[in-house]
């Protein structure tokens, strides 16, 4: 079955080259299963890197960015659909609603703010879609740690962990991608 896959990913260009090795197979994994990229539009980082690949390898792609930093000259041009919207707000909702799959590889605070997005929608039933957090080099330690700390603390409940699923392999996404089925949403409330 063809998915929309949306990936949250950095538009930094300065980052250690084993990122863009990431997105680079990544791209090609999802040309491979004919999957359409679903991403935020940039021409640069992560995001341009990704794009180029899906492209070079004949697969779809669907960019989706705010007005003000398409006026900016950093919407990317190579897209098969490019979304403009009015602001980040309409930028995320439209990703939601694009996509049947998110995963978050390394980035700043927008990929921070998009991946806590669509796990409290999920936590709160407005979606059953898969999460992935693709931990390459270790790089969500830190907040995979803050999260252990909610749940010990009880700010959050363990039986959150199944909201998303953790790994550092493209191969073990996919699979969990294919073989996922949605969990009932967790009604009891601390």
């Amino acid at each position: 079955m063809k998915k929309n896959i949306c990936i949250f990913c950095s538009s930094s260009n300065q980052i250690d080259q084993i990122y863009f090795e990431i997105a680079q197979l990544i791209a090609f994994k999802i040309s491979e299963l004919n999957y359409t990229l679903v991403f935020g539009g940039s021409n640069v980082g992560l995001m341009k890197h990704m794009a180029e690949h899906i492209k070079q390898t004949g697969g779809y792609l669907i960019g989706v960015i705010p007005q003000r930093i398409a006026e900016n000259n950093l919407a990317c041009q190579i897209t098969d659909e490019l979304i403009i919207t009015k602001d980040m707000h309409e930028r995320k909702a439209k990703l939601a609603m694009l996509s049947d799959v998110f995963i978050a590889l390394p980035g700043g605070f927008g990929t921070l703010e998009e991946l806590s997005e669509v796990i409290t929608h999920k936590q709160l039933g407005y979606h059953h879609k898969p999460i992935i957090i693709l931990n390459i080099n270790g790089f969500y330690n830190s907040l995979l740690a803050f999260f252990e700390t909610c749940y010990t603390e009880k700010f959050a409940k363990p039986e959150y962990k199944e909201l998303y699923f953790v790994t550092n392999s493209i191969d073990a996404a996919f699979e969990y991608i294919t073989n996922y089925k949605p969990n009932k949403t967790i009604r009891k409330w601390y």
